[in-house]
């Protein structure tokens, strides 16, 4: 134990369990998991850190070995558990907590979630990838299994009753059978007094001490029957306030002496400021400072309206010399450009007949925003040595190093604080708001700056989905099933996060000495990005799929939800129900004959059946159809199949769903009302996608800057969705944050294609996109 740990929990009088490596060395705990988080090159919350950590641990713990790092035990009965994963909306912090209040033997209502804060939680790297419950509820499970086996053999030295004669009743330990009453409620009330004869409590074993010691191991976890929170529907812990209007977002956020920032914007990529009115502007009504870096150009006020007419003021006196040049056409400048070429599947078959036909097909995708509801922001305050940020960012840590780096600190030097923000899934605006603040914080000392982007940074600015292109070939036997099949796909990357690097920040690559972007590297196996789901599960005698990565960026793009596994499922769904058609064979009788994955099988049978597949065609009205799409997350994580209804107007051609119904399998399930919450929103939020967006560009400039030009989906547009979920108690946790968006898109183009007969390969399906169809294609059925 540090001298430093030492002070603060004797001065605390509690086990003060995260702090046992000392401020300084929490902040930058787990440097080999830091390394370890970059994964396979590219790929976004891939497994390839598991390197770094502590051999044969399991998920995040691996990288985080400390037991001290995930718990703390106050004197006064309170337990504190702390995670790197940040809440998102997505119900994490809520499942998580059920994880480690049955594994630690705790009530639920004891327990206190402290996440994403880089000072004293363990680096758990980004939230991403669908792995809070994978990586990260796996280690807590693990934690919090080893921290109660030590606790009982205190308790066992201390009672002088074998630890397996012990039970554990929140956090009260008692031989079992005996007669012990509970100390304190399920909120701690009465703190670190006595648990009767023959019992003793957590609190008072620990005794304020630090337990200092790595996890090893081998731990036995709770059998399923002894679950108390495991596999039931406990309400979520951020909806209360989300729902009262408490200020818990980042962009409520007003601490004492706060000032507003605002920062202005190029008008295109790459634009250099000539020059600006800093001056005129300086001598603004409530204006403190103008700050100048190069081409970061930003304004701090007292009030925001003051800061608001300021940002406007310069942004009207700014002279830019502007140099873009953007595609016009993206999917002909993708295929076009040079590419590393990388197979990451090949499979010869075996000799046997040969394919009595081919079939071909592509399919498109275009680059596609985030649109977060909220626009970014975030509050930073420099005191003149160390700088604290707020931010609603999914990297934390990493985006902490990387302002760290920007503005030439120590790594501990700079804390990050997560907090929620409205809307987002992927890398939005939220590291580069965060910077923004950084930047102007430090040029005001003793303040915090708060910086809120506009509608039109957010819709300007943001690192988009990429667009992508996907080519896919199958050569099939007289009974229509695919012998060879061949998937060739073209994208940029799908990741730019911060990584620790201010080349990856926007502010950091506009500065006097800016930082350059780090280029782009495609991904590797089992780390998928662009190539995410391009490898089918069905059992297809040969096969090749081929990744044609393109380095070249002339939109910004990033993490969009799923990565290339929205555009992939797509396609490659699409593709399977082009030739059940081409078969004539029921759509999922079609895939079922391909599957050799047996809980693959089981989704797809219990949404078929769910939603009332049989039903004979002729049953339903002219220009409604039904379609379904399946995929298992990155081939490794949950299973899902989605079947939608819908209608296309004969007339307008526009789409409705009116109603969707989705399987799911995740392995156990932790939360089974939080799962249907992810499974819902991924269905809402794709087929926002797949029917309404796309950014908008000409040859320099965006040009999507607002809702009107980026609509996304409305609230009468939402059909009803049901999911069936398929427990499977005892199995390990598979992330489901992203499980339903491939599967929603292309579920959504095989029930237009039912509907009115116009196969539509490129998303998104609107209304004009279907016009252009029927004129090739000639009137609807």
């Amino acid at each position: 134990m540090s001298a430093q740990l030492g002070r603060r929990a004797l001065l605390q009088g509690a086990l003060v369990l995260a702090f046992s490596l000392g401020v300084e060395e929490a902040a930058t705990q787990g440097k080999g998991g830091a390394k370890g988080n970059k994964g396979g090159k590219e790929g976004e919350g891939g497994k390839g850190g598991k390197a770094g950590g502590k051999g044969g641990l399991p998920g995040d713990l691996a990288r985080n070995p400390q037991l001290d790092a995930w718990l703390r035990i106050g004197a006064d009965g309170k337990v504190t558990l702390q995670v790197g994963k940040v809440e998102l909306g997505q119900g994490a912090l809520t499942a998580l907590g059920q994880i480690c209040a049955d594994e630690l033997d705790v009530d639920l209502a004891r327990l206190t979630i402290v996440s994403g804060d880089t000072r004293v939680c363990p680096n758990e790297g980004t939230t991403t990838g669908s792995q809070s419950m994978s990586e990260g509820g796996t280690a807590v499970r693990h934690a919090a299994a080893e921290v109660r086996a030590l606790l009982l053999s205190m308790a066992s030295a201390q009672l002088k009753v074998p630890a397996e004669r012990l039970t554990v009743n929140d956090g009260t330990v008692a031989e079992r059978g005996a007669r012990a009453g509970r100390v304190g409620g399920a909120g701690g009330a009465g703190g670190a007094g006595g648990a009767g004869t023959g019992a003793v409590t957590y609190w008072s074993l620990v005794g304020g001490k630090a337990l200092n010691r790595e996890a090893q191991g081998g731990v036995a976890l709770k059998a399923v029957e002894a679950r108390r929170y495991i596999g039931k529907a406990v309400p979520r812990r951020d909806l209360p306030a989300k729902i009262t209007g408490e200020e818990i977002f980042v962009q409520d956020l007003r601490p004492a002496s706060f000032v507003h920032g605002r920062v202005v914007r190029a008008p295109s990529y790459g634009a250099t400021l000539v020059e600006a009115d800093e001056a005129g502007v300086a001598r603004m009504p409530g204006v403190l400072k103008v700050v100048r870096d190069g081409d970061f150009l930003g304004v701090i006020a007292g009030k925001e309206w003051q800061a608001v007419k300021a940002a406007v003021a310069l942004r009207h006196s700014a002279r830019w010399r502007e140099t873009a040049a953007l595609p016009v056409d993206p999917y002909a400048w993708l295929v076009a450009q040079p590419a590393e070429e990388v197979v990451i599947q090949e499979v010869a078959r075996g000799g046997g007949e040969a394919p009595v036909r081919t079939v071909e097909a592509t399919y498109r995708r275009p680059y596609q925003m985030h649109a977060s509801i909220g626009p970014s922001c975030a509050v930073a305050a420099w005191d003149g040595a160390a700088l604290t940020v707020h931010t609603h960012s999914q990297s934390v840590f990493a985006t902490a190093q990387a302002i760290a780096r920007m503005l030439g600190l120590a790594a501990d030097k700079v804390r990050a604080v997560h907090m929620n923000g409205s809307g987002c899934y992927g890398h939005n605006g939220a590291d580069d708001a965060a910077a923004d603040a950084a930047l102007l914080a430090r040029a005001l000392p003793g303040r915090a700056v708060r910086v809120q982007w506009s509608r039109e940074d957010e819709h300007a600015q943001e690192p988009y989905g990429s667009a992508m292109v996907m080519k896919a070939r199958a050569g099939v036997d007289a009974n229509g099933d695919v012998l060879d099949w061949s998937y060739d796909l073209w994208s940029t990357t799908h990741n730019t996060r911060p990584g620790g690097h201010p080349g990856n920040l926007l502010p950091g690559r506009s500065l006097a000495k800016p930082f350059a972007q780090p280029a782009p590297r495609a991904s590797r196996p089992p780390n998928f990005s662009a190539d995410r789901n391009a490898i089918p599960l069905y059992a297809f005698p040969g096969q090749k799929v081929t990744t044609h990565f393109v380095s070249a960026m002339p939109l910004r793009v990033s993490a969009h939800r799923s990565l290339g596994a929205y555009a992939n499922v797509f396609a490659l769904e699409s593709f399977v129900d082009e030739l059940a058609h081409a078969a004539k064979v029921d759509p999922v009788a079609f895939r079922l004959r391909q599957m050799r994955d047996a809980r693959a099988t089981a989704v797809i049978e219990a949404a078929a059946e769910r939603f009332g597949w049989g039903k004979a065609r002729e049953g339903r009205e002219a220009g409604h159809g039904r379609g379904i799409g399946f995929a298992r997350y990155k081939n490794v994580g949950s299973y899902c199949a989605v079947c939608l209804e819908v209608v296309v107007d004969p007339g307008s051609l526009a789409v409705k769903v009116t109603r969707a119904v989705v399987a799911v399998e995740a392995g156990e399930v932790v939360n089974p009302d939080g799962l249907a919450n992810q499974i819902e929103g991924g269905v809402i939020q794709a087929l926002s996608w797949s029917l309404k967006e796309a950014v908008k560009h000409d040859g320099a400039r965006i040009v999507s800057r607002d809702w009107s030009s980026y609509p996304i989906l409305t609230f009468s547009e939402v059909p009803p969705v049901e999911v069936a979920i398929l427990d499977k108690p005892g199995q390990p946790f598979l992330g489901a944050g992203e499980a339903a968006q491939g599967p929603t898109a292309a579920a959504l183009a095989n029930a237009v294609f039912e509907a009115c007969g116009l196969r539509a390969r490129e998303l998104p399906l609107t209304p004009a996109r279907l016009g252009a169809l029927r004129q090739e294609a000639g009137p609807v059925k």
